[in-house]
């Protein structure tokens, strides 16, 4: 793909994803414009102050509520990522219907105006917690990634395509439970729901650059995933706070012990490659079924959740993950 020709919009363009993104993008592949898509224009003015602009930066006041906008800002758009969400598991179980009008309706409205628009490439950024859904956040997202990988079908002849990516815990992004524990390391008490509390996780730059990735090999309908390491939470607490004191205080409504990337339904439609995982479409007749010629189906049964995963983070690997984040304390 030749970035230098490309025009990229990216929703939730000034969250912690988005930032790097455009950085790395910005830094690596000079792309011909890239637009950041976001709803507030306070995050907008500091990211161009710190240093996010040029003659390749555009900047959208908009919300993926909004078609007519989207419309507008998708005119001319080659790639989009579509990052825009409301993540925070608590406030979207206090506030369902919210959570639902972004992240599903605001899915639906990114969809509608990249057909409308002919934009040839979208990527809808997904989560662990899409796969067998114990909380509202998840279902929203797990209902996303059928809009996106479905939509595949509304695109007929057009040049327009939908994948999505899957992974697991962003370090250090907002939401993070680091921040959290760098606050409680001050008081010498860090709160650990469950000791036995397993996650997937890789570093903010691993998953914009998987993303792009994505974006390169993408056929349409599939969702790719990367072959990430499993950590204990307890391990990452004891990394940060090593002298601190541990307070078990019990799941958190909405929380499970352990997350899946790759459930046994997937499984029979996914194919193992070196470093990844794609999950083509099931039942449909459109593009993405050609990955099996590049890697092997994963065995029957086969699931992936972060307790049972291969790959798991040494302490010195989780040293080297949190080191960035250390001085914010």
């Amino acid at each position: 793909m030749n970035w230098s020709e490309k025009v990229i919009l990216i929703t939730g363009g000034t969250g912690s994803f988005g930032r790097k993104f455009v950085e790395i993008m910005l830094n690596d592949f000079q792309p011909k414009k890239i637009i950041v898509f976001s709803r507030d224009e306070l995050k907008q003015h500091e990211m161009r102050s710190a240093g996010f602009d040029g003659p390749s930066m555009r900047y959208f006041i908009g919300n993926v509520r909004d078609l007519e906008r989207l419309r507008r800002a998708f005119h001319g758009v080659d790639i989009i990522v579509h990052a825009a969400a409301l993540k925070q598991v608590p406030a979207c179980e206090y506030n369902p219907s919210e959570a639902i009008m972004t992240n599903i309706m605001g899915g639906k409205n990114v969809i509608e105006a990249a057909l409308d628009m002919q934009v040839s490439h979208v990527l809808a950024l997904s989560t662990d917690k899409a796969v067998n859904p114990i909380n509202l956040y998840g279902a929203t997202k797990l209902a996303a990634e059928k809009l996106f990988i479905q939509s595949n079908a509304y695109a007929g002849g057009s040049a327009t395509r939908f994948s999505c990516v899957r992974y697991g815990n962003v370090v250090g992004s907002r939401g993070s439970v680091i921040p959290i524990f760098l606050q409680q390391r001050e008081k010498g008490v860090l709160t650990i729901t469950d000791e036995r509390m397993t996650r997937f996780w890789l570093s903010l730059e691993q998953g914009v650059r998987f993303t792009i990735r994505a974006i390169e090999q993408m056929q349409g309908g599939e969702i790719f995933v990367p072959k990430i390491p499993s950590m204990r939470v307890a391990d990452l607490a004891k990394a940060i706070a090593p002298d601190a004191t541990f307070e078990v205080i019990g799941i958190r409504p909405g929380e499970k012990l352990h997350e899946v990337l790759i459930s046994e339904d997937d499984a029979r439609h996914c194919v193992e490659l070196d470093d990844m995982y794609v999950v083509e479409p099931s039942g449909a007749l459109w593009f993405g079924h050609t990955w099996r010629e590049k890697g092997k189906p994963l065995p029957e049964g086969t699931i992936l959740a972060s307790n049972t995963n291969e790959n798991w983070l040494a302490e010195d690997e989780i040293a080297a993950l949190i080191e960035p984040f250390m001085g914010d304390s």
